[in-house]
């Protein structure tokens, strides 16, 4: 398998309403956002320049007026821009179809039934109409319920709408035929990156025949979100149409393989429902990676039934946490919308678990605290232990069976470890790297082994390759957050296989 790196990170998880941006990095084609309270970095699909303009318009004040302007006119003179990500490949024409909810259906030649709110059935096995028709019932419900009016994309004022009733102008959308060309397999719903075949065509024709063809179901959702975006509601209520026929989408495809989105649900507790959102919206942009940052210091959420005081006692409250149950459904409900949920929970650095399994961790909540951390309270597991070898094996194997069915990947986490935090170990009482480097060697091997004893790929954050000088497994993916010098450094590393 091939070396993996990426850079990805998220300190603290986006705001509902985000606060002006301070900084920016564009790197190729991957923007890192750092905001006053929060950063998120994050994957673009071929960055479109409305994303360009949306960024600026949030940082650059004393051009806004100008750049909203250079907004309105870039929409308003290519009906693509109104489409995220662009197609690599697409034409549009300039005539008008109304589509309404008798449109027939079909996937593979049989129909397919619109029911709206449709969700494929609970657990595991999944299966490719089922993912089909909860895509279908999202992709119609966003045409037909979200009532997006494109006042913003035309001048004040203006008459942009098509003229509907019994005097309307335009044709009609007949019919959508969905075909999957080839077979899904369990690789398409917890795929290695680069595993699985997101690509699309599509088609809308002058005389109301649409089509998608797919190689997968995960093309299929892709092509129906593009779909969707290509239809506007009348503002009577009465309609909805596109002004782009005919429409051509010829093999659409991501230029990255990973596309993914960090959340931080330990320092700041979010919702079940909110993280649902949170998918939703990666569906929406075609990205395709939750990865969730779901232990720290600061709180424990997640429930262990092997190792209930964990979030009994380090939850930030009794009903901030995450169920087994909890997690299962996040799970389904990422797969039903083409994106994989990669948990992380961080060690061995970020860890304080005195209140629930003393003897564990050193240094947990321990002052001055830029002495032992980065960010309070500090907190790390203990190196050359067998009990945490033993609680490390207890964790992975109540967690892991329960994530192995719906992703490929687990997060080890690996940043920011304090050698000073040794110095309060009974058994240690140093900080010589020396002497800590093969104990996190150890500690690595350990954990990495029961990843993939239970199934999954591991992944690891940078600092322990480039800072600790630690080997990792020719499996393992490397995640970088410190900078493009640093993914230049790690790709040349003799420490990577």
């Amino acid at each position: 398998m091939p070396r993996q790196v990426y850079r990805t990170k998220v300190m603290q998880p986006l705001p509902r309403t985000p606060r002006v941006a301070t900084t920016e990095r564009c790197v190729g084609n991957r923007l890192l956002l750092n905001f006053e309270k929060s950063s998120v970095s994050f994957d673009i699909l071929r960055a479109p320049l409305l994303g360009s303009i949306i960024f600026l318009l949030q940082t650059l004040r004393p051009i806004m007026r100008l750049l909203c302007f250079l907004a309105a006119a870039a929409l308003a003179a290519s009906p693509t821009a109104a489409l995220w990500p662009i197609p690599i490949d697409i034409s549009t024409g300039n005539e008008t179809l109304f589509i309404d909810k008798t449109i027939n259906i079909t996937y593979n030649g049989a129909p397919l039934a619109y029911e709206p709110g449709y969700e494929p059935p609970a657990g595991s096995n999944f299966t490719s109409r089922a993912i089909v028709q909860g895509a279908l019932a999202r992709s119609l419900g966003a045409i037909f319920d979200d009532g997006y009016v494109p006042w913003m994309l035309h001048k004040p004022g203006s008459d942009f709408e098509p003229r509907c009733g019994p005097d309307r102008t335009g044709g009609r959308v007949l019919s959508l035929a969905i075909t999957q060309t080839g077979r899904d397999d369990a690789s398409t719903f917890r795929p290695l990156a680069g595993q699985r075949d997101e690509s699309y065509s599509l088609n809308v024709t002058l005389d109301g025949r649409a089509s998608i063809a797919a190689r997968s179901s995960t093309g299929v959702l892709r092509g129906l979100e593009t779909f969707s975006q290509l239809f506007f509601a009348h503002s009577s209520g009465a309609a909805w149409y596109t002004t782009s026929a005919p429409v051509r989408v010829a093999d659409d495809a991501p230029r990255f393989a990973h596309r993914g989105l960090v959340l931080d649900v330990s320092r700041h507790w979010f919702a079940v429902g909110d993280i649902k959102r949170t998918i939703d919206g990666l569906a929406m942009a075609k990205m395709n990676v939750l990865h969730l940052h779901v232990t720290d210091t600061q709180s424990w959420p997640l429930e262990i039934p092997a190792l209930p005081l964990l979030a009994e006692r380090h939850a930030y409250g009794r009903a901030l946490t995450y169920s087994p149950a909890d997690l299962a459904g996040l799970h389904e409900y990422a797969v039903h919308r083409g994106v994989q949920l990669v948990l992380e929970i961080d060690m061995p650095g970020h860890v304080g678990i005195d209140l629930a399994y003393p003897g564990l961790s050193n240094a947990y909540n321990e002052r001055p605290y830029a002495r032992y951390c980065l960010q309070p309270p500090c907190g790390s597991l203990r190196l050359g232990s067998e009990r945490v070898e033993a609680f490390l094996d207890a964790l992975f194997e109540d967690l892991l069976p329960r994530v192995s069915p719906y992703a490929a990947y687990f997060h080890t986490g690996g940043d920011e470890y304090k050698a000073n935090n040794s110095l309060l170990d009974p058994d240690l009482r140093t900080n010589d790297t020396s002497v800590l480097q093969p104990l996190l060697q150890r500690f690595l091997d350990h954990a990495h082994g029961k990843v993939r004893e239970l199934g999954l790929v591991p992944v690891v954050w940078e600092e322990m390759i480039s800072e600790w000088n630690a080997t990792v497994g020719k499996d393992v993916v490397v995640q970088s957050w410190l900078g493009q010098e640093k993914v230049k450094e790690l790709a040349r590393s003799d420490k990577l296989p």
